[in-house]
This record gives C-alpha cells, sequence and structure tokens, in this order.
C-alpha cells in the first residue's frame, strides 16, 4: 500500500519549503521531496537560493566589500591598516559555513514542523500522484491530496559558450573560484552578473562585461540606472553594452571571445569567462506526459493569479511559473498556495514585489518605473533626495546615490520608489509596506522617521514629490 499526504511538495527552495511548513503549520500532513546535489556529492534542502545562489553570493559580496573598505576607506577613518591581505580560502569556507548552517536549518525545521523530508526526484503522474526517486532506494508511487510544484529554475547556457565548469562557468561555478582570477569576462550585465563581477573586482581582477542590450540595467528606472553604470565604471568594472557574444573558445590559458558591437567584431581574452545570462523554468523530468499541466512558450508552468495550474489540486510557484525570479516572491507564492489548498483566503499583490542588487551602492525598487507611468499617460510628479545630504549617509562614508520618488499627480497615491545608495535592500521595505498600504507621498511626510538615519532620505524624497525638501534645495 502507497503512502499518503494531504500535500506533496517537489522542490525544497525558497518556494518548496515555505509552502511545505506553512501547510504543516494549517494542519496537514505534508511531504517535500528534494534532489538538489552539491558539488561534494552531498544533498541538502534550500535550493539554488541557499546552496548555490542567493545566501552564498551575499557572503562573498560582505567579505570583498569589507576588504574593498579597508584598503580604500578605512583611512578616512583615521584607522591606519597596512598589509591588507586576501585570504580566499578563509573567505570561501566561511562561505561554506553559513550555507551549511541555513541549509541544516531548514532539516531542522522539517522536523519540528512534522514535514517528511524527501532526498530524490519527485515526478508528478496522472491522478495527483507522485513518484518518488530516492538518491538510493527503490522507486515509490505517493498519493497525495494536493501537490505543489516548486522545482525552481536553472541558469541558461549560452550555445556560443557552453559551460565546461572550469574556464567558462554558471553563476555557481563563479562563487567557487579558488583565486582570484587575473582577468575575468562576465557575459550578461543583469543582477547576477553584476553581483558577480562586484564581488571579484573588490578582490582584484580585472573584469570586462559584455551585455547584449544597449540599455544598461533596462528593468530599472533610467536615472538610477545611468547613475548606476557611472558609480560601477568608477569602481573599475568595464562594462560594454550592445556586445553581443559570438563565440568563447577555452584554452589551457583561459578564453577567448568574440562578440559584436557597434563598431563591429571585437576579442577580447581573459583568464574565465562568467555567463550570467538569466534563468530559465528547471522542469526536466517534473511531471508525466499525461499529467496534464501546461506549460507556456518560455517553458513555464502556467497558473493563473493564485497558482493553480492546469490540473485541478495541482499547483505550482517560485521561479517554474511566470513572474520575476526572486526567491521572496517565491516563498510568498508558497504561502498563498498552501492557505487556499486550507481553505483560507489569499492573494499576493504582484504590484509590489521589490527587487534588490546587492552591489556597492545597492539598487532597489519596488512599482513602477518613471518610464512605465509616462507610458500609461497617467499624470505623475517626481521627487529625489540624494544620499550626499544625508548625515547618516555621510558618516558611513558611503553618500553615493539617492532616493526617488514618483507619485501620481490626481490623488499623491505612491507608484514607484527607486534608490541607489547605502543599505538600499533595508530601506527598500519601508516603500513596500507604504505602497502595499496605497500610500500617498503626504503620508510619508507626515511620518516620523528617526535621525540621524538613512530612512530620512525617504523621507525628503518624499517631500521633493512637492518641492518641500527641508535639507536640499528644491528644483
Amino acid at each position: 500500500m502507497s503512502r499518503s499526504f494531504d500535500l506533496i511538495v517537489i522542490g525544497a527552495g525558497p518556494a518548496g519549503y515555505v509552502a511545505a511548513i506553512r501547510a504543516s503549520q494549517l494542519g496537514m500532513n505534508v511531504a517535500c521531496i528534494d534532489e538538489w546535489e552539491n558539488l561534494d556529492g552531498s544533498n541538502a534542502f534550500g535550493g539554488t537560493c541557499l546552496n548555490a545562489g542567493c545566501i552564498p553570493s551575499k557572503a562573498l559580496l560582505e567579505s570583498s566589500e569589507l576588504f574593498h573598505r579597508a584598503e580604500n576607506e578605512f583611512g578616512k577613518h583615521g584607522i591606519k591598516m597596512s598589509g591588507v591581505a586576501i585570504d580566499i580560502a578563509a573567505m570561501q569556507k566561511r562561505k561554506a559555513t553559513i550555507v551549511r548552517q541555513l541549509t541544516g536549518g531548514i532539516a531542522g525545521l522539517f522536523k519540528a514542523n512534522k514535514i517528511e523530508g524527501l532526498v530524490g526526484h519527485g515526478k508528478l503522474l496522472a491522478g495527483k500522484k507522485v513518484e518518488f526517486t530516492p538518491t538510493d532506494g527503490d522507486v515509490e508511487v505517493l498519493d497525495a491530496r494536493y501537490v505543489i510544484l516548486a522545482s525552481g529554475s536553472t541558469p541558461i547556457e549560452l550555445a556560443v559558450a557552453p559551460f565546461d565548469g572550469e574556464r567558462i562557468v554558471d553563476s555557481w561555478g563563479a562563487l567557487e573560484f579558488s583565486e582570484v582570477p587575473k582577468t575575468l569576462g562576465v557575459v550578461g550585465a543583469g543582477i547576477v552578473g553584476l553581483e558577480l563581477s562586484s564581488v571579484w573586482n573588490r578582490l582584484g581582477a580585472d573584469v570586462i562585461i559584455l551585455e547584449a542590450m544597449d540599455d544598461f540595467l533596462f528593468m530599472a528606472d533610467r536615472q538610477i540606472a545611468k547613475d548606476a553604470v557611472r558609480h560601477f565604471k568608477k569602481q573599475g568594472l568595464k562594462i560594454h553594452l550592445g556586445a553581443k557574444v559570438t563565440s568563447a573558445k577555452a584554452s589551457a590559458k583561459g578564453v577567448t571571445v568574440k562578440y559584436e558591437d557597434k563598431d563591429g567584431s571585437q576579442t577580447v581574452n581573459v583568464e574565465k569567462l562568467i555567463v550570467a545570462v538569466g534563468r530559465r523554468a528547471f522542469t526536466d523530468g517534473l511531471f508525466a506526459d499525461d499529467a496534464g499541466v501546461l506549460t507556456d512558450d518560455h517553458g513555464c508552468i502556467e497558473v493563473d493569479d493564485q497558482c493553480r495550474s492546469s490540473v485541478k489540486g495541482v499547483f505550482a510557484v517560485g521561479d517554474c511559473v511566470r513572474g520575476p525570479m526572486l526567491a521572496h516572491k517565491g516563498s510568498e507564492e508558497g504561502v498563498m498556495a498552501a492557505d487556499l489548498i486550507a481553505g483560507e483566503i489569499a492573494e499576493l499583490n504582484y504590484n509590489v514585489i521589490p527587487s534588490v542588487i546587492y552591489t556597492a551602492p545597492e539598487i532597489a525598487w519596488v512599482g513602477k518605473t518613471e518610464e512605465e507611468v509616462m507610458a500609461s499617460g497617467r499624470p505623475y510628479k517626481t521627487g529625489t533626495f540624494p544620499f550626499a545630504a544625508n548625515g547618516r549617509a555621510k558618516v558611513m562614508e558611503q553618500t553615493a546615490g539617492m532616493v526617488k520618488i514618483i507619485a501620481a499627480k490626481d490623488d499623491d497615491e505612491v507608484l514607484g520608489v527607486h534608490i541607489i545608495g547605502p543599505m538600499a535592500g533595508e530601506l527598500i521595505s519601508e516603500a513596500v509596506l507604504a505602497m502595499e498600504f496605497s500610500a500617498s507621498t503626504e503620508d510619508l511626510q507626515r511620518t516620523i522617521h528617526a535621525h540621524p538615519s538613512l530612512t530620512e532620505a525617504i523621507h525628503e524624497a518624499s517631500l521633493a514629490v512637492d518641492k518641500r525638501a527641508l535639507n536640499f534645495i528644491n528644483k
């Protein structure tokens, strides 16, 4: 007799493991299947985010920024240092320890919530049956009343620059370098490409970024993107826009990369090449042909606004469905799906999902860009405030960037908030909360912000929308 569960979740990344925990909290009997395998052959929950993405990349970003500040900034504070050196092995060990602690924490959460954590491959069959193939053992067919598919995504590989795991690597490989490459090529100037470029640039690599699009950070507000590229170039990143890679050939010495730009054919030689041109939904072997699950032209599982798939009782969440491939978006979809299965009322406001780039300065935004509001035809107003005029930013020696707020002219509703500057990833939460409650700029103006704090920049930007900034000359 096969084992039966109220809910089976396939995938234990941020979308899947959170869905499993929420469902257990709501009284369901839950199993969560995941087959993630690390480079050393060990298995771990947490998916790409915890094992090879969000968490390890932020660990290296933090370490590399501290090294950069020690070399270039501490002297301004009167802290004299000499002989500052990099220990990549220690840096990587710290990163691995953090990853191990967090992934082990998920296993602990599963145990505490009485969730059956199954290590192996899960495949949806017809009739909401799930074929479970353990890493060692016999295949088992499980029964479920409901199923949540949360299989995540995988890096896109270019035919002209195939991964070899040594010279030409994906984002995971770029987090595992045992030494700093003298020269580093990065294909793609998106979030992942910029973060990885920042890590190795700070540690001493000569970095060239090749971006096929003509617009830098096309998804961000143009004013913010223009400011960002200026800061990155000042840091030493060589950013080439409109540069389409045509071939990448690896040898024992490095990688010869050929690309086309407005000036014709170009060639650059680098020691390592990171290909970071985006990710695709990972649904390989996820469901049988007769399971009835539909996918779109991009390979994403088709779902409605509440993450219901084409099969009754089967939900799909996270990177394997439409929308931004962000861990927090996937987690909230997992919570929503679990709530709906339990008969609760649940929804997700897709209009207020924040995005963050953890470079220095950090970049974060929520809502619409000025270009999007302009294209909609809705009358609007904007206000900006530079961190150079913020007392807390000055004492932190982190005055680069600004806060920009876009609001409707008719009812003053906040339509978008865009930040480039220190701790932007933390500051954006105030904007997300404000927009979740359909706040106006007047609401922000009348909210008392602590002094001195970085959040005062949001307060001042809201005042600047009506040309009432108190600590900056209104234009």
